[in-house]
């Protein structure tokens, strides 16, 4: 089995894959995944700490450490990825396979800087790109909310960030004194008949048609593309995007698990 770790700035997605049913190339996401489970992310979390956890999530499905033939990583914080390598180090036979450069990934990154491009991003790019080649753009609705490209023969080609939902509306409350936190859930109609209402149209409409205007404009610069969504809020915001064609929700997993096949 193999142990498909994301590491967000936010939150944690862990899945777990069973190997036994040939290469993922060409396989649906889900395929194959057998468990997964979502966690807070915390850097000050201690590897024993980190351990129970995931020997917990295991011992749900009556597993353990033992079972495991693999690790994959993608991290965007560097004390997580320290910690991940200590478990191994201390409870596994083999060392955890990190998006990071030296990896092969099989795809090539165009950007000033490929060691800037976060390792999350080059996951999806890998998993989107086996499902539906290219060009597509992948809108990932995460801490941050990116929009990346791949071109028609594979090559990451860049891409768009900018705030989160969540991180855009706890700066709005943290702000405004006459605004509340709300929950995160699809308005009645575009206007809102209260400020609950207009604060979630806001989110909700706002943020699907910043990614439809994102990739009308990436488009414009390199042609038609398959749109893709994935991460934690996609489901809620896509259905009320114009230019989202499929939700992906396991992608950034199903591209550590081609980037471990590529390294074993």
């Amino acid at each position: 089995m193999l142990l498909a770790v994301d590491v967000g700035n936010t939150q944690t997605v862990i899945g777990l894959y069973d190997l036994t049913g040939g290469s993922a190339s060409g396989r649906r996401p889900e395929d194959g995944l057998l468990d997964h489970w979502r966690i807070s992310t915390a850097s000050d979390r201690t590897s024993d700490e980190f351990a129970v956890l995931l020997q917990g999530f295991l011992a749900l499905r009556r597993n353990s450490f033992a079972d495991l033939d693999g690790i994959v990583v993608s991290s965007g914080v560097p004390r997580v990825t320290a910690t991940l390598r200590e478990i191994a180090d201390r409870h596994l036979d083999f060392e955890p396979i990190v998006i990071e450069p030296g990896v092969r990934t099989g795809i090539r990154i165009e950007y000033d800087n490929p060691k800037e491009v976060g390792a999350d991003r080059i996951a999806n790019a890998i998993g989107a790109f086996d499902l539906y080649g290219g060009p597509t753009i992948i809108a990932d609705f995460g801490t941050a909310t990116t929009c990346d490209a791949i071109s028609a023969d594979g090559v990451y080609l860049g891409g768009a960030i900018a705030p989160g939902i969540e991180v855009s509306m706890d700066a709005l409350v943290g702000r405004a004194a006459a605004l509340r936190a709300v929950e995160l859930r699809a308005p009645r109609s575009v206007l809102g008949k209260s400020t609950v209402e207009s604060i979630q149209s806001g989110a909700v409409y706002g943020f699907a048609a910043q990614v439809d205007g994102l990739c009308d404009r990436i488009e414009a610069e390199i042609g038609s593309c398959t749109v893709i969504s994935t991460g934690g809020l996609a489901e809620l915001i896509t259905p009320f995007s114009a230019r989202i064609e499929h939700l992906e929700p396991w992608i950034t997993l199903h591209g550590l698990r081609l980037v471990f096949e590529k390294n074993i």
